[in-house]
C-alpha cells in the first residue's frame, strides 16, 4: 500500500512539474502499475495535472495494447462504466482519456471510436450514452475533436452532433465543436460558424500539451479559415 501512495505522490509530482514530458516515456515502461495514479491524477484540483494525465494515459495505455490488448481494453471498460450512471461515480476526464488513447493506438481506436462518438449523440433509444452533464459532453466534444486531429476518418461519423454541438448553450461545447468542424473540414458548418465569429464567450482549451484561453468566436475563425483557406470577412 505505501508503495502505491508512494507511486502515486511520484507521478502527481511528474505532471505538475515543468519537465513532464520528459517522464512521459517511463510512465509508459511503468504500464499498468501507472494506471491507478493516472485516475487519480484526472481528478486533481489542476487543471494542468488533469490535462496532462489525459496525455500521459494515451502513452501509458497504448503500450499496453501493444504489448496485451485485454489489458488496455480493461481500461477502457473501466472509462465507460464511470461514465455509466449505474457506476455511482461521475467519470470525470474519461471522455478525454479515451480519445488520447485512441490517437495513440490504432487497436483501440478502431474498438472504441464508436463509444466517445456515442457521448455527443442524443438517441432516445439509447439515453445511457448521451452525456446530459455539460461538463462530461464537453469533455467529449474535445475527445472528437482530438480523435479528428489523428483519426479524421474515424471521428467524421460526428458531423450530425457536431452540428447540433455548435448551438449548444455551453460555450465549452460551441467553441470545442467549432475547433472540431474545422479539423474535419466540414463545409456544412459554415453558415453557423460565420454566425459565431463575433462570439466573446471565454473558454480554455488544451492542445499541443498545452492549455490556453481563447473565445468561441476566435475558434470559430480559426475553423473557418481551415475549411476555405481563408479568414472570415470582417464586418
Amino acid at each position: 500500500m505505501a508503495r502505491g501512495r508512494e507511486l502515486k505522490r511520484r507521478i502527481r509530482d511528474l505532471l505538475a512539474g515543468d519537465g513532464w514530458e520528459d517522464g512521459l516515456t517511463g510512465l509508459a515502461e511503468l504500464g499498468q502499475a501507472a494506471v491507478a495514479p493516472l485516475f487519480s491524477a484526472l481528478c486533481s484540483s489542476s487543471p494542468l495535472v488533469r490535462w496532462r494525465a489525459v496525455t500521459a494515459f494515451g502513452l501509458v495505455v497504448a503500450a499496453l495494447a501493444a504489448r496485451t490488448p485485454e489489458k488496455a481494453r480493461v481500461v477502457m471498460r473501466r472509462f465507460i462504466w464511470s461514465l455509466n450512471d449505474e457506476s455511482g461515480g461521475i467519470g470525470w476526464g474519461a471522455p478525454e482519456a479515451m480519445a488520447e488513447i485512441m490517437t495513440q493506438s490504432p487497436l483501440v481506436a478502431a474498438e472504441y471510436h464508436n463509444h466517445v462518438l456515442a457521448y455527443i449523440h442524443e438517441d432516445h433509444c439509447r439515453p445511457d450514452c448521451y452525456l446530459e452533464h455539460a461538463p462530461l459532453r464537453r469533455g467529449a466534444v474535445w475527445g472528437v475533436a482530438r480523435l479528428a486531429q489523428a483519426r479524421p476518418d474515424l471521428a467524421g461519423a460526428a458531423e450530425p452532433d457536431l452540428l447540433c454541438a455548435l448551438g449548444d448553450c455551453d460555450a465549452g461545447i460551441r467553441g470545442l465543436a467549432a475547433w472540431a468542424c474545422g479539423l474535419l473540414g466540414l463545409t456544412s458548418a459554415l453558415p453557423q460558424l460565420e454566425a459565431m465569429t463575433t462570439d466573446a464567450s471565454a473558454l480554455e482549451i488544451y492542445r499541443d500539451r498545452a492549455l490556453a484561453e481563447t473565445s468561441v468566436g476566435a475558434l470559430a475563425t480559426e475553423a473557418i479559415t481551415r475549411i476555405t483557406g481563408s479568414s472570415p470577412a470582417l464586418n
